[in-house]
């Protein structure tokens, strides 16, 4: 669906929570007035092509409604309950948004085959055509919106949102094909081939917006390139022996970023505690909204093998698990 996503943690907070509010206002914005469009042409054409398109608008609301909270939510900052912050809420916010769309295609997928089975004549095919071609533009012009906003603050709430208009871009479309298909060639079969193909690219959608909320939601780590570029930034030092045991996740517009990092054991507490300041300045520069925790290791530590403990970018997953389970 187009557009590369800004990096988890690579945009302050105050600037995502600014996008993120700025977008979600602007998609109930439009859902409500596609939802009038698309009811006036429904009265005007009795079009099961338009009724699946105002069905998934309809949900679009609801689910733009959610987002709308759930961003703002997701911004708050942590407190007693909540250590860790409320960014989860978008993830959260993404599996109501996909159940939605899964309810739509369900909804519109019936109505589609019972047309098939019992065609009905579409009336009044100009008006409704007018009204689909008035969505269709709005609606681009929101889903533009909305990717320029991932660019500048990946949401995966956002982003959800986007995947609801985006099929409903590509619903408008065919809707306006099976609506014109149906009143100027009198074929109303199209019509309701036009609600099958909407049911389809709604269920593709939906899956889309589930796997993401589902990475966010299991704690799927970061990419290997911008973990590795965080190893990288955590060993700019010439203090710093080695980094091991990295680990990230992403919560809202936040990322979680922990490690352990290998230092002479000479060294005064005082003296370590700046070498990890300043290796967190150098990662909060790249990443401004990363959360870090820095375990300190004296270099003689005796890892899995013997000797310094030391791991590697790539050696560093191979024993996360034995290292969870050794200070669970």
């Amino acid at each position: 669906m187009g557009g590369q996503h800004s990096a988890p943690g690579t945009t302050a907070t105050a600037v995502s929570a600014a996008v993120t509010r700025r977008i979600t206002a602007w998609s109930v914005a439009t859902a409500t007035v596609l939802i009038a469009l698309k009811a006036l042409a429904l009265w005007q054409s009795g079009s099961v092509a338009i009724l699946s398109s105002l069905a998934d608008s309809s949900l679009d609301l609801v689910a733009s409604l959610i987002t709308f909270w759930a961003v703002r939510y997701a911004a708050a900052p942590p407190d007693a309950e909540h250590r860790f912050g409320h960014g989860k809420a978008e993830a959260v916010a993404s599996l109501v948004q996909a159940a939605l769309v899964f309810a739509s295609a369900a909804l519109v997928g019936r109505e589609a085959i019972d047309r098939l089975m019992n065609p009905v004549a579409v009336t009044q095919g100009t008006w409704a055509v007018i009204v689909m071609a008035i969505s269709i533009g709005l609606t681009g012009v929101l889903v533009s919106a909305q990717t320029r906003a991932l660019k500048q603050a990946g949401s995966v709430a956002v982003e959800g949102d986007r995947a609801h208009y985006f099929a409903d871009l590509a619903g408008n479309a065919v809707a306006l094909v099976g609506v014109g298909g149906a009143a100027w060639l009198g074929l109303p079969w199209l019509d309701a081939g036009a609600g099958l193909l909407v049911c389809l690219w709604l269920l593709w959608g939906a899956f889309g917006v589930l796997r993401s909320a589902a990475d966010h939601l299991l704690d799927k780590g970061l990419v290997p390139e911008q973990q590795g570029r965080i190893l990288a930034l955590a060993r700019d030092d010439e203090a710093v022996i080695g980094v091991h045991q990295l680990r990230t996740r992403v919560s809202g517009p936040v990322v979680l970023i922990q490690m352990h990092m290998d230092l002479d054991p000479k060294l005064s507490l005082e003296a370590a505690h700046e070498i990890m300041l300043a290796a967190e300045d150098r990662i909060l520069a790249e990443f401004p909204a990363a959360d870090i925790l820095i375990h300190p290791d004296p270099r003689g530590r005796a890892g899995p093998h013997g000797g310094a403990f030391s791991e590697t970018a790539d050696e560093h997953d191979e024993h996360a698990g034995h290292d969870h389970a050794h200070h669970s």
